[in-house]
């Protein structure tokens, strides 16, 4: 190769690495305007969210004297309420009041017709709807305390309406009823409930609370839809937890049933979770008195070890694992002890005379404080 041909390479190989250069600088430039560009779009997108946000909080008219007539039915989700209060241009964003409730953890929103302003700011209004500010008084009101089995709330709802408790007592094991209740609420009426083994298809899924209605003589079908409601939305908030926990609706109830039935005023019910919990896990029958009562229909002060010997799947005596279904209602507590159960490794408990609970890791260790505070053995 000659000198001329050897230079001309070279150039060629230099003008090569100009023009590289001159294209790297190019997309470092391109790279650069792309990242100020994003940068400015992602400021610009969240300075603007947050800035409709703060908006979105805000009255829709502050100077505004008008007040509008919303009502907002027992059972209501926050999404439902924040949708019927954007509808009546009462706030600006139902999503963005969905979500200032969640941060905020407000709840335990009052049903009723409430007299509200364009003028005011979501925080006053949930203020309103959590102190029960209505323009119109309940004409009916319900109450199902805790650890009420069907029997007795069928009991008390036909007291309350002034119908045949029996009636009462069949509708809510109506076979057709029940069809048309699981349609409408799937989420929480599953299959599980009518398993051949199940005493009572709706037991334990009746929410105890206080129900009012704004009508005098409100229907069992809606007295038990406005339950159903408040079932739904208290299971909404241990979704996830449940899911984690590896336990369906009816499972989660059936625990959550039997803690309460359980649980004295003074007891842990997060340990008496935990005393169930490590007595599956070693496969041991649970041996929960109440269970034996729910089989034999009867309320008694004491079980005798005659009653033990019923022959019933809910008899955890003689079964291993939960019974079929809930025995008998709960509330938020011992629907969460059964969900966060303390860790501990107890196998037995017993409540005192004073409603002490005791608990115990041996069965030598169980009968010793059975011999010193249970005088009248079974």
């Amino acid at each position: 190769m000659t000198k001329k041909e050897k230079g001309s390479k070279q150039d060629v190989i230099r003008q090569k690495m100009l023009e590289q250069h001159y294209e790297a600088k190019i997309v470092r430039k391109i790279v650069l305007f792309i990242a100020i560009f994003l940068l400015l779009f992602i400021v610009l997108i969240g300075g603007g969210g947050y800035l409709y946000i703060q908006s979105a909080l805000k009255p829709i008219d502050a100077d505004s004297k008008m007040y509008k007539t919303v009502d907002i039915p027992i059972g209501s989700s926050v999404t439902g309420i924040g949708e019927r209060l954007e509808k009546n241009g009462i706030i600006k964003n139902a999503k963005v009041f969905k979500y200032y409730v969640k941060l905020k953890n407000e709840g335990g929103f009052m049903a009723g017709k409430y007299q509200l302003s364009p003028s005011m700011d979501v925080p006053e209004i949930v203020s309103r709807l959590k102190t029960g500010k209505v323009l119109a008084k309940a004409t009916f009101k319900i109450t199902i305390p805790e650890g009420k089995q069907l029997k007795e709330i069928a009991a008390i709802i036909a007291k309350a309406t002034h119908q045949n408790e029996a009636d009462v007592f069949n509708k809510l094991n109506d076979k057709q009823y029940i069809k048309s209740l699981m349609i409408k609420y799937p989420d929480i009426l599953t299959d599980e409930i009518l398993h051949s083994t199940v005493k009572y298809p709706l037991e334990g899924y009746l929410y105890p609370a206080t129900y009012p209605f704004f009508k005098p003589n409100p229907s069992v079908e809606e007295i038990v839809t406005a339950m159903l409601d408040k079932t739904r939305i208290v299971l909404s908030d241990y979704t996830e937890k449940s899911k984690e926990k590896k336990l369906s609706i009816h499972q989660l109830l059936t625990m959550a049933s039997l803690v309460e039935e359980e649980a004295t005023g003074k007891a842990d019910r997060k340990t008496i979770a935990s005393v169930f919990y490590n007595r599956l896990k070693s496969g041991m029958p649970l041996q929960t008195d109440p269970t034996v009562l729910y089989a034999l229909g009867k309320h008694k002060e004491k079980v005798f070890y005659k009653d033990l010997e019923v022959n019933s799947p809910y008899n955890t005596y003689k079964n291993t694992g939960l019974p079929p279904g809930p025995i008998a209602n709960s509330g938020r507590v011992s629907i969460e002890a059964a969900l966060d159960p303390n860790q501990t490794d107890y196998y037995y408990f017993l409540a005192t005379a004073n409603g002490d609970v005791i608990f115990t890791k041996t069965l030598a260790e169980h009968n010793q404080k059975k011999a010193e505070y249970i005088s009248n053995k079974k």
